[in-house]
């Protein structure tokens, strides 16, 4: 029979296997093998990046019909489509906005997407708009970041990429990229892995698969008329 200490050893491997299996399906939620290998817009800005996560859904709707939904996103506009309850629990100010607004469909390079309230946080959550292609890819990164940028060095708090590709006339693959610090430390990588993954991962699935309720319930007049 096994002794006590044994059998928590064997107890304790198991449940680190265990986390670190389902840690790896977090960082590949929806992705397919061919997503997980190739390079998306926005890895050239912070090459040397430590933790990749690509999470991937098929939203049965036309490409230009989710993209009228992914530009709004941003504190000051329709929030994240997310958990809103958990977002204003952290003071946030997260609004819940379920239509398409015309005004909302502009974003360019240099444009700030707020995480909260812009005065919270004394104005630090936020993320700068470092590249963008209308109608397929919007890519973020932190303002601290945006000189570095601007002088094509890399990024060293990471990207994080919303990207979207054609399957046909009617679906859309939503892949989003998020691609961690350069060279943090030791305690920063051990936040980064136990506290900003799983929150990041719980935040963004629900955002992913919001987006494509609302994408696929949206009638195409009514992206027309916001064009």
């Amino acid at each position: 029979m096994w002794s006590t200490a044994v059998l928590f050893s064997f107890l304790g491997a198991a449940a680190i296997v265990a986390l670190w299996e389902l840690r790896r399906w977090a960082l590949i939620w929806g992705a397919t093998p061919t997503e997980l290998r190739r390079e998306w817009p926005g890895d050239e800005l912070s090459p040397q990046a430590v933790e990749i996560s690509t999470r991937a859904i098929t939203i049965d709707a036309p490409i230009q019909q989710v993209w009228a939904w992914l530009v709004q996103i941003g504190q000051d506009r329709a929030g994240f489509y997310s958990y809103t309850w958990l977002e204003n629990l952290f003071r946030c100010a997260m609004p819940r906005v379920d239509h398409i607004v015309p005004e909302w469909q502009d974003r360019t390079v240099g444009d700030t997407v707020w995480l909260a309230r812009r005065d919270r946080y004394r104005g630090e959550a936020r993320q700068k708009v470092v590249q963008i292609v209308r109608g397929h890819v919007m890519t973020l990164a932190a303002p601290s970041d945006w000189g570095r940028i601007l002088r094509r060095e890399s990024s060293h708090s990471g990207t994080w990429a919303f990207i979207l590709v054609p399957i046909d006339s009617g679906r859309t693959r939503l892949v989003v990229r998020s691609r961690g610090p350069e060279a943090p430390t030791f305690f920063g990588r051990l936040f980064w892995v136990a506290i900003f993954e799983p929150a990041h991962f719980i935040m963004e699935r629900k955002m992913m698969l919001r987006l494509k309720t609302l994408a696929e319930r949206t009638p195409r007049t009514a992206v027309a008329l916001a064009s």
